[in-house]
């Protein structure tokens, strides 16, 4: 691993948190479907920006509950059915600095894509580029520079060294992954 190299590691400005999945009532309420492992997060908040993919808008939260696997959102702004209608489909987004905090050697997902990957011995393997969750613990997709992916478990034992502000990731391969 090259000594004194920086990754310059852009993190995304926003994240998503929910999506806006259909009207509820006809006073202007919307139902979120939660994409954040943090759904209790809607039931604080002041106001949500809202991005339909064209344009973002803060809306001032008039109130919020839970309904079964959805958030229920009122905004001061919308008043009834037909402008909850058209914030079918769009995205409910914090601003980075807005997420919440993880634990120790936890990461989001977000904050891993695009680490640099090498191996305890120096060999640098390839760039993380992609998560797969698959419920006993994730398994991290390495491309390699000539295109390659490499599947590694997000093991302690495999994951020796994960550096954000780096850029960069140590790995302990299995025996015969290669």
């Amino acid at each position: 691993m090259p000594s004194g190299s920086k990754v310059e590691i852009m993190p995304p400005l926003f994240i998503t948190i929910g999506e806006i999945v259909a009207p509820h009532g006809y006073r202007g309420a919307v139902r979120v479907l939660p994409l954040t492992d943090f759904p209790q997060r809607f039931l604080t908040m002041a106001t949500a920006t809202v991005n339909n993919g064209k344009k973002k808008e803060t809306y001032t939260i008039e109130r919020a509950d839970r309904h079964k696997q959805f958030i229920l959102l009122k905004f001061n702004e919308i008043k009834d059915l037909d402008a909850a209608e058209r914030l079918r489909g769009a995205f409910i987004e914090v601003p980075r600095e807005e997420v919440v905090p993880l634990p120790p050697g936890r990461y989001y997902i977000f904050d891993v894509i695009g680490l640099k990957v090498w191996s305890e011995d120096g060999t640098y393997l390839g760039e993380l580029n992609d998560v797969f969750q698959t419920g006993a613990n994730d398994v991290y997709s390495i491309l390699t520079a000539d295109g390659k992916e490499i599947l590694i478990p997000a093991l302690k034992e495999v994951v020796k060294m994960i550096d954000i502000p780096g850029g960069r990731m140590v790995v302990k391969l299995p025996e015969g992954l290669l």
